[in-house]
């Protein structure tokens, strides 16, 4: 190709900058492909070779046995229920979100995005626990009126739509908040309503989000685990949750490796098709600063809006997090802070250490882990900033598998697949900031490829032209303008990196327990010290996620990305 333009008249220099381009993208893909496939493809591999590679021969057969069992057939139907459901009451209830982050200007509004962000990065465990708080059985419902949704699946639709608020309003408020809100006008100055307006002129343009939003939430739901895990008990049960029991509890690898094909499977399609949308999202539109087009309210209606999307948050995402506060001060003895003493007891009937230090334990594995994936992600991205066709559009979807692909193989594949020479990491201490460092690699991609892509080439091709060499022009040109999304990157991946659990339950040492496994097996024993502890230590997970994100939130100057 860059003979071709040489002949037809591109100039010689500018070619050999093309072709230098591509060998340092190409360089550039090197380290994140080899990170994937010894940390990521490589167990999970393993853990599909170990369940059907059955005394020297393949059991393909195995598949359609396990398929025709009437549990599994509940659990997939149940998993694809859930996850729609799940996605359908999220964008009802987060688009008039995503409408007012997007149009309005109101005080306390950075803090207010900050706080809808905060569940989406905490651990699913401290989810669970959240809800079990507000509408378990002896929590704020049950005390007050009498009612318990513990035992059915509204419990564990209303913790998906916690969770995944801030997908909606973030990537679908994001785009909104881009859209020159003069189109509409001159639609509404022709004579069309309110509503036509929106429905012929913005609508279609944020369809391309709306789908990609869409498209995520299925896809968080569809491989929900600790929420389930917590919420849903003997009768609900995702592809997730059923995987794990096969592996941890079972011990039915071969079942365990057909169900994970399946998701495996149906995570590839929705990739597929989220990776078209992201295409259609990048086509050419009129997009204008987003602080340009937002201002204050006006009109009782707006107003009304405002304090209905205000009085939704307050109920949907800070009572549950208030309650998770109230619960860890409610002790025995009236309120007070006995179940955070404790904390620094000793249990020797369930940790060799006390399980205030999973605290530190969870903060020295998400700063290695967050190094790793700001390293392996920011390559990524750089190679990702130029569009090269099919190769890196593949690329950038495999970055996005560890988000889809169940973190419990994950996990149970480190075990299996890393205990032999040259990688006998099985009883190493970086097995777990690896697992992390998997599930933080796409929050670093996505917020910093839009940022690159934001530079003007033609910086990158006089650098190139004067002499420089890529690793030059990415410290020259590069550097300086992503600085603060670098920054704002690393905070990603160590907040969800503190909160990742599917992984980490099977691979955390008992002398070294990160938070959510802590929380997880607080909340597996009875008694109300053990419950009062997981409240207490779900309470820190959740001060040190807000803040991080405050912080995140002060240093970011692209307020219209999604993460």
């Amino acid at each position: 190709m860059d003979l071709a333009r040489t002949e037809v008249g591109e100039p010689p220099a500018k070619a050999a900058t093309g072709r230098r381009g591509s060998a340092a993208r190409l360089g550039l893909m090197a380290l994140p492909v080899a990170f994937f496939a010894v940390f990521f493809a490589y167990p999970v591999a393993a853990i599909v070779a170990r369940g059907l590679h059955v005394g020297g021969a393949w059991r393909f057969a195995r598949i359609a046995d396990v398929l025709g069992q009437s549990d599994v057939r509940h659990v997939l139907w149940f998993t694809t229920w859930q996850a729609l459901a799940s996605t359908a009451l999220t964008l009802l209830v987060a688009l008039p979100g995503a409408y007012v982050f997007a149009r309005f200007d109101f005080r306390g509004k950075q803090v207010l995005r900050a706080v809808v962000t905060v569940p989406f990065v905490l651990p699913t465990v401290v989810v669970g626990t959240a809800f079990l708080a507000l509408v378990g059985r002896g929590g704020l419902l049950d005390e007050l009126w009498g009612v318990r949704l513990d035992t059915t699946v509204w419990a564990i639709l209303l913790a998906h739509v916690f969770f995944n608020y801030a997908v909606v309003v973030r990537t679908v408020g994001g785009l909104w908040s881009q859209l020159d809100p003069r189109q509409e006008e001159a639609a509404r100055v022709l004579g069309a309503s309110r509503f036509a307006a929106w429905r012929k002129v913005t609508l279609p343009a944020l369809g391309p989000a709306l789908a990609a939003a869409t498209l995520m939430v299925f896809l968080f739901t569809f491989t929900s685990f600790g929420v389930v895990q917590i919420l849903g008990g003997p009768t609900f049960s995702t592809l997730e949750v059923e995987i794990y029991r096969q592996t941890s509890e079972i011990f039915d690898l071969s079942t365990a490796a057909v169900l994970t094909l399946v998701q495996f499977a149906a995570v590839g399609a929705i990739l597929a098709v989220h990776a078209r949308t992201v295409r259609r999202r990048e086509t050419a539109l009129r997009l204008v600063d987003a602080s340009l087009t937002a201002r204050r309210p006006r009109g009782a209606g707006q107003w009304a809006l405002l304090a209905g999307v205000l009085a939704s948050i307050a109920v949907l995402l800070v009572l549950p997090l208030a309650v998770l506060v109230q619960r860890s001060l409610d002790t025995p003895g009236g309120h007070g802070f006995a179940y955070y003493r404790a904390l620094t007891s000793e249990d020797g009937g369930m940790f060799l250490v006390p399980p205030i230090e999973a605290i530190g334990n969870s903060v020295r594995y998400a700063l290695a882990a967050t190094a790793v994936a700001v390293l392996v992600g920011g390559l990524a991205a750089a190679a990702l900033t130029r569009r090269a066709g099919r190769l890196v559009r593949g690329f950038d979807a495999l970055l996005m598998l560890p988000l889809g692909v169940s973190a419990v193989t994950v996990g149970f594949g480190f075990l299996i697949a890393l205990d032999e020479p040259p990688l006998n990491l099985r009883s190493s201490w970086i097995l777990v900031p690896l697992a992390q460092a998997l599930v933080g690699v796409p929050f670093v991609v996505r917020t910093m490829l839009p940022v690159l892509r934001a530079v003007d080439e033609r910086l990158r091709e006089a650098a190139a032209v004067l002499g420089a060499s890529p690793w030059r022009v990415w410290r020259e040109v590069d550097l300086p303008m992503v600085r603060r999304a670098l920054l704002v990157a690393a905070g990603f991946a160590f907040a969800v990196s503190l909160g990742e659990f599917g992984a980490t339950v099977f691979i955390a040492r008992p002398d070294n327990p990160t938070l959510p496994v802590t929380v997880a097996r607080l909340l597996g024993r009875p008694g109300d010290l053990n419950y009062g502890q997981a409240m207490a230590l779900s309470t820190i997970l959740m001060a040190v996620c807000a803040v991080a994100l405050l912080l995140l939130e002060r240093i970011r100057t692209d307020r219209s990305g999604e993460f």
